[in-house]
């Protein structure tokens, strides 16, 4: 996640004016994928991911930047690492029997490759649901953003093999810390698509229930405790938002604080509600969820060397990544008998 959020999250932190009713035996179904979520293979995903990022040789700041102008030691730029992830990505994908393919863009200064692997639909396979994570990283990147690979990962384990009317897609996404660069080319490629809902994870890991540890902005309310996940729509996906709060109502397993950005979420606030890889698709007019911990307004390891697994609430990603597998299940309709 490349920074803060705006104010007008903190305003509307906790609040959906409306809960979409979710059917029961959708309900029922959700909460039974969700129950296949195992907190030890979350676990091992984030500390194989780390292992990667420490083990890999971080970019070049002389590409991006005068770096005598800089501390390089300091700098987080200068720690950013994600060959190695794209790598471990692709192969666990390929490991859960799907066809991996690389959405590579050829650039002098910033190359990427979106990591895609896809669920074809059997009844709506030109309706489409996203799960996307981006697995570049400063430093070891613990909860930014290994953590919310790791839900992806776990969510495409559940998933495969598995029937589902619409089309499931996950993507890792590439260099969202220099601008959400990889999600932007691969919303371009995709601009055409029925994008049906698209779950986005941005440091999902951490928690801190202790009063005081979730940070705000003066004169904008909002708990002072660090237990909850934020989940971040504009006006195109606000029923995505309404369905995965009732979701959480129903089935119990994270606490959720919902925010709604107007319209495009492109408004007064845009420097600092645009700044992860669900800027794209809202731009582009698809439905997208942003899914956080809310990053540095709790986390004080943020982009820093101390973003370990460590600090990490295993529980607290296991609860994210059931909810967000129970909204699959619900908006891909499966899975199927």
């Amino acid at each position: 996640m490349r920074a803060l959020f705006a104010a007008l999250l903190l305003l509307a932190a906790g609040s959906c004016a409306q809960r979409s009713p979710v059917d029961e035996a959708a309900v029922t179904r959700g909460g039974d994928f969700a129950s296949g979520v195992e907190k030890s293979r979350l676990v091992s995903d984030v500390d194989a991911l780390v292992a990667a990022h420490r083990a890999d040789t971080p970019l070049d700041c002389a590409s991006l930047f005068e770096v005598d102008q800089i501390d390089t030691e300091r700098h987080p730029v200068c720690h950013l690492t994600r060959d190695k992830a794209r790598q471990l990505v692709r192969e666990r994908f390929e490991a859960l029997g799907y066809t991996v393919t690389l959405n590579e863009t050829e650039d002098p200064r910033f190359p990427t490759a979106n990591v895609i692997a896809e669920l074809r639909g059997t009844e709506r396979p030109d309706e489409v649901v996203v799960v996307g994570a981006h697995y570049d990283a400063f430093h070891a990147g613990a909860d930014d953003n290994s953590s919310g690979v790791a839900a992806m990962l776990e969510m495409a384990r559940l998933a495969a093999g598995k029937r589902f009317a619409r089309t499931v897609r996950f993507v890792g996404f590439d260099l969202e810390e220099l601008g959400v660069v990889g999600s932007t080319r691969y919303v371009r490629l995709h601009a055409e698509e029925k994008v049906i809902a698209s779950i986005v994870f941005d440091c999902i890991g951490y928690r801190d229930a202790r009063p005081g540890a979730q940070q705000g902005l003066p004169g904008f309310p909002m708990p002072d405790t660090g237990d909850f996940l934020a989940a971040i729509a504009n006006e195109q996906s606000r029923p995505r938002l309404e369905e995965l709060y009732a979701l959480s109502g129903k089935l119990g397993f994270v606490p959720v604080r919902g925010a709604l950005a107007p319209i495009d979420g492109s408004g007064p606030f845009a420097g600092n509600l645009m700044r992860s890889d669900h800027a794209p698709f809202w731009l582009a007019g698809h439905s997208a969820l942003f899914l956080t911990d809310t990053a540095n307004f709790r986390n004080p390891h943020y982009h820093r060397d101390t973003d370990v697994p460590a600090t990490l609430d295993p529980d607290f990603l296991a609860g994210v990544t059931r909810l967000s597998a129970a909204g699959l299940a619900l908006w891909a309709e499966g899975p199927l008998p």
